[in-house]
């Protein structure tokens, strides 16, 4: 799994603002409420609630209305369950649309807490503050406390995390059956790997007698790898109390240096510039390289081919390199509540997500209906073809079902107990050490107008430089440049400033 996912930005700030303008006259027409305490009693009485949301799929087709999962689900918390079910190669889209026209679901999912126009129609009251609520929802508040506050805005919960994992979404994943029949060690610094990776290839790790393997197989390099040498979660690294943008740090020089020479050696593929993330996956899964980088569950899928025609072949996830272990948002997208929803509708939709937060209720979401979409062998779940024709999935009811569970990717379909243990035994030294990103949530308006104009600038620069296509002097002068930008300092300064802010905030607790 990934980190956070960024969406495109929506516009110019003057669109932004009449089309939030447009949105609330329908978004608002609930009126002037005030909440007061609530409980999250299971009230099974009287006619079921009719809930309307609106969220993502990655199966290969959304569960139908008479989904018999959906069916338990609304028998459990008497609930009419209307959800329109969006495809991940329209979904950012979707959600722009959808925010813009005003008329918004009951229940809305967004995949980046910093879309622009989320954000500005959050400050204009377009949705429910959940902050006097969610304390009642006591399966909702086993969320990590970070969780919570990383999705604040303006110090208040507007937003419900889909909540994930902290310490099993992004790490690097390392032939451990390569190192043992190359009698090498797991490195522990980037000078250590770099000697892996040549052995990988020049020493023949699969036995095949050619030299057709590479060390890396350059799966989302970046951020991964500009984490380690920063030794910063995301782009924003505190020091001193400060934001630092690490763009301009040695750190991002470093990483530049140090994959240049694995290019020039032919560590890497010469042409990965130009491939797919499947395409760089394939050589994962097709036994040509020792490293690449994913969440657990992805290591799992791209090991398991080549176990086909070797049961030891092994992707171990590395706990940390150079010391350094980022840990994840701890959410994937977050889900609000429109203002013209009633307050005792709100507090029905709460009830529900906190069932999905429930060991019964995840289970039922994920896994199904026991002996129809799994069986349990040996303590697993198992699961029936049935469910595939269901779409029962974490990719299905998973996307809004969801329980805080540090092991959850820890297990994957068709793993053995050996490796469940040993992935959780990582995650519990990763979490020993981890970084959170301290950037998570933070806006700042002019890097919402351009800083994707930027970031595709500095990406391309990386890829030249890597590639001996612009000389490490063109870094240099490039930072030099960025230095003495206002339009780039300006997004630096009010990072700051929003980081500030929520320091306030929550010294006021």
């Amino acid at each position: 799994m990934k980190t956070q996912s960024r969406i495109n930005r929506f516009g110019s700030s003057a669109m932004i603002s009449s089309l939030v303008m447009a949105s609330l006259l329908t978004a608002c027409s609930g009126g002037k409420t005030t909440p007061t305490g609530t409980t999250a009693a299971d009230d099974k009485q009287g006619p079921p609630t009719e809930i309307s949301i609106i969220t993502e799929f990655n199966t290969v087709e959304p569960p139908g209305a008479n989904n018999p999962v959906l069916k338990e689900i609304e028998k459990r918390t008497n609930t009419k369950l209307n959800i329109t079910w969006v495809s991940q190669n329209n979904w950012t889209e979707k959600q722009n649309v959808v925010l813009a026209s005003g008329d918004i679901p009951d229940l809305m999912k967004v995949a980046d807490l910093r879309n622009p126009l989320m954000q500005q129609m959050v400050k204009q009251g377009a949705f429910w503050d959940l902050t006097p609520f969610i304390k009642d929802y006591p399966h909702l508040m086993e969320f990590p406390q970070s969780t919570w506050d990383n999705t604040k805005i303006n110090g208040k919960n507007y937003v419900l995390p889909s909540v994930r994992p902290l310490d099993a979404s992004s790490v690097i994943g390392i032939r451990k059956d390569w190192l043992d029949k190359l009698n090498l060690k797991m490195p522990q610094t980037t000078d250590e790997l770099y000697e892996v990776m040549k052995a990988f290839v020049n020493n023949d790790p699969d036995g095949n007698g050619k030299k057709d393997t590479y060390g890396y197989n350059m799966r989302d390099m970046d951020p991964v790898f500009t984490n380690v040498f920063n030794k910063s979660t995301g782009k924003w690294k505190l020091v001193n109390g400060k934001l630092v943008d690490t763009v301009l740090e040695p750190g991002t020089r470093n990483l530049l240096v140090w994959f240049n020479n694995a290019y020039k050696e032919g560590l890497i593929p010469q042409d990965y510039m130009v491939m797919k993330t499947s395409q760089l996956e394939e050589l994962a899964t097709s036994n040509r390289a020792g490293l690449t980088t994913d969440g657990m569950l992805g290591l799992w899928r791209q090991i398991e081919n080549p176990m086909k025609t070797d049961p030891k072949a092994d992707f171990m996830a590395m706990t940390s390199l150079d010391g350094f272990s980022p840990q994840s948002a701890g959410f994937l997208g977050v889900y609000l509540i429109p203002k013209k929803v009633p307050e005792a509708k709100v507090k029905k939709i709460l009830a529900l997500m906190d069932f999905g937060a429930t060991e019964e209720g995840f289970n039922l979401a994920i896994n199904g209906i026991k002996d129809v979409h799994y069986k349990e062998v040996d303590g697993f779940k198992v699961g029936t073809k049935q469910a595939d024709t269901d779409s029962i999935s974490v990719s299905s009811f998973g996307k809004i079902f969801e329980r805080y569970d540090k092991y959850l990717y820890a297990y994957a379909p068709g793993m053995s107990r050996e490796v469940f243990e040993r992935n959780k035994k990582i995650i519990d030294e990763k979490a020993k050490i981890s970084t959170p990103d301290v950037s998570i949530g933070l806006v700042s308006a002019t890097e919402t107008r351009v800083g994707t104009e930027y970031k595709k600038k500095i990406d391309d620069l990386k890829t030249k430089v890597i590639m001996g296509k612009e000389p490490l002097e063109a870094w240099d002068a490039y930072v030099a440049k960025l230095k003495e930008d206002t339009e780039y300092q300006k997004i630096i300064t009010e990072m700051n400033e929003a980081y500030q802010e929520r320091v306030k905030s929550a010294a006021k607790k």
